[in-house]
């Protein structure tokens, strides 16, 4: 259930994406990016890209209780980038206690079964709101991380957390294609080694314990589902697992796919 190794222009594509960053903060008026860098892939990449636009680029890494080696390999890729790309700095707001009195003001029951969840969102909701503050201080654009199996397959990511962005420029790549461009830009082995996670629970759950699939598995399921060969007798059991699975999780969660629902008043009524 591999993915077929990537065969795009993965020279070509970073220009593209590049040229794309700088138009869009060009004609925004803007003057350069933020972005959270959190020691995986996806974060790496993105940020990269913004450096290499050769604007200003604001790297935060925003901890929250979080393990050693997500912040190691954060921190020594922003190193990375600053010594690099000179219009490149990073910057560190550990927001671990800003966490800690908000969930001591909301939290009545403990034990509710989405307790964990509900916090898990609030951690990813708390870091979407310093990076506004930052990017509103400098009049920069917040970057987006997600790729396309997050954002338009599965929906794996927080409504008004990490997916709320100015711009998305690696939404178009799947998480494989993001590999293989991650290679391509020199992103350090420890980052494309290391198991992605989305750093929001305090047991580091990686994201295909919290998926039950893994990114190339989720990626043959987004392709098989656009194709619209469902014939699923044909599948092995895993396969029809996976499928199942990518169903589900794209059907709960287009509420965060779809444009905000607007009530519209009939002309009548008017």
């Amino acid at each position: 259930m591999r993915i077929i190794p990537v065969s795009m222009d993965l020279e070509k594509v970073a220009q593209h994406i590049t040229q794309w960053l700088k138009s869009y903060a060009t004609n925004a008026k803007t003057h350069g990016f933020v972005v959270g860098v959190s020691g995986g892939i996806d974060s790496a990449v993105t940020s990269t890209l913004c450096a290499m636009t050769g604007m200003p680029t604001l790297c935060l890494e925003m901890p929250i209780h979080q393990a050693k080696d997500q912040s190691s390999r954060a921190q020594k890729h922003v190193q990375h980038l600053v010594d690099q790309y000179p219009n490149t700095r990073g910057h560190e707001v550990d927001l671990s206690a800003a966490f800690d009195q908000f969930t001591h003001c909301v939290v009545q029951d403990r034990g509710h079964d989405r307790n964990d969840l509900s916090l898990a969102n609030a951690r990813a909701r708390l870091r979407m709101t310093t990076l506004y503050y930052y990017a509103g201080i400098h009049q920069y654009l917040v970057a987006g991380t997600g790729n396309k199996v997050e954002d338009f397959g599965v929906g794996f990511y927080t409504k008004y957390g990490d997916g709320g962005v100015d711009l998305s420029p690696i939404a178009d790549l799947v998480k494989s294609e993001v590999f293989a461009l991650g290679r391509y830009l020199g992103i350090t082995q420890e980052i494309l080694e290391a198991p992605p996670t989305d750093g929001l629970y305090h047991d580091s759950k990686t994201d295909e314990e919290q998926l039950g699939a893994t990114y190339d598995e989720l990626e043959w399921a987004m392709k098989l589902s656009a194709e619209g060969d469902h014939a699923t007798a044909q599948l092995s059991p895993r396969q029809a697992e996976v499928f199942s699975i990518y169903q589900k999780l794209n059907r709960v969660n287009q509420h965060k796919m779809m444009p905000i629902p607007v009530c519209i008043i009939p002309i009548d009524l008017r």
